[in-house]
């Protein structure tokens, strides 16, 4: 639940302001703009007590005549803190302070519901061992020996079948390289 801060403008007069002395918020709370008349920009600034807590995303806000607008304050830290909000109108022709009195929250029941499952064993996966790591018995990754074998089998067999087909002195020597390349990793894997 989020605290608001009413406040009335053009209620009873132009440009007129009616905010509450103080108010007292647990974190982020609204200014919620009632507009009673013609159309007007209201302008909010947080002093520098608030402004180390609590932000603003803009300052100057329009009200269209005959609505209600809310602005957000976001409290990102924690109270007790007190601080001033300014509220202005008509270009700070008409003026308004708010004391604002951020205090701390109450803290949540943290509740945990207990029932009778919780007193039956859990089911748990078997381990089993490899080479160097422990894998569940539902891991289905592949060991990396395997997929370098797999894949240096796989450029072997592209760089002989591009042998055969072209028959080229240099395909032939890529083809050497690829099986160059292939037994270092295997010894590299192996060793």
């Amino acid at each position: 639940m989020t605290d608001t801060l009413p406040v009335h403008v053009n209620r009873d007069q132009l440009h007129g302001l009616e905010v509450p002395n103080e108010v007292e918020v647990r974190g982020s709370f609204d200014v919620v703009l009632q507009n009673h008349g013609e159309s007007v920009h209201v302008h909010l600034h947080l002093d520098d007590d608030l402004s180390d807590i609590a932000t603003l995303s803009a300052n100057n806000h329009h009200v269209a005549s005959d609505s209600t607008r809310r602005i957000t304050v976001d409290v990102s830290g924690s109270g007790p803190v007190r601080g001033k909000l300014k509220v202005a109108t008509a270009y700070g022709a008409t003026t308004r302070y708010v004391d604002v009195i951020l205090t701390e929250p109450e803290p949540e029941p943290r509740d945990v519901a207990v029932d009778e499952s919780l007193s039956k064993p859990q089911p748990r996966s078997t381990p089993t061992r490899t080479r160097d790591r422990t894998v569940n018995a539902f891991d289905l990754s592949i060991r990396p020996e395997i997929a370098v074998l797999v894949l240096g089998a796989v450029a072997l067999a592209v760089a002989i079948a591009a042998t055969l087909l072209f028959e080229n002195t240099v395909v032939l020597l890529g083809s050497f390289v690829v099986l160059a390349g292939v037994l270092v990793a295997i010894y590299l894997l192996v060793a």
